[in-house]
């Protein structure tokens, strides 16, 4: 949609080449409003194609889940201080 603010523009500006008077500063004011619609619109465009999809958020379920993990795996490293996976471990003599 926003290249036809472009093509519009592009439209004004050459009828202002060939008009006369008042006509060509409307007529130029005009193409450069269509000129900065083509831009906010590409610039929309650019930015919502980088955006993140919202399926791709983390679920509160999921978020719950993934705590209980680390919270599992924070007591099975308490419980065992000598573990190799424990970083507060220190080696075997």
């Amino acid at each position: 949609m926003h290249w036809l603010y472009l093509f519009i523009a592009m439209a004004l500006l050459l009828a202002a080449s060939k008009a006369s008077g008042w006509l060509v500063v409307i007529l130029v004011l005009a193409s450069l409003v269509g000129f900065i619609a083509w831009m906010l619109g590409w610039v929309s465009t650019r930015i919502s194609s980088g955006a993140r999809n919202d399926t791709q958020i983390i679920s509160p379920e999921d978020l719950r889940r993934l705590r209980e993990q680390a919270e599992a795996r924070k007591a099975a490293a308490q419980s065992n201080p000598g573990s190799p996976g424990n970083p507060g471990s220190e080696p075997p003599p």
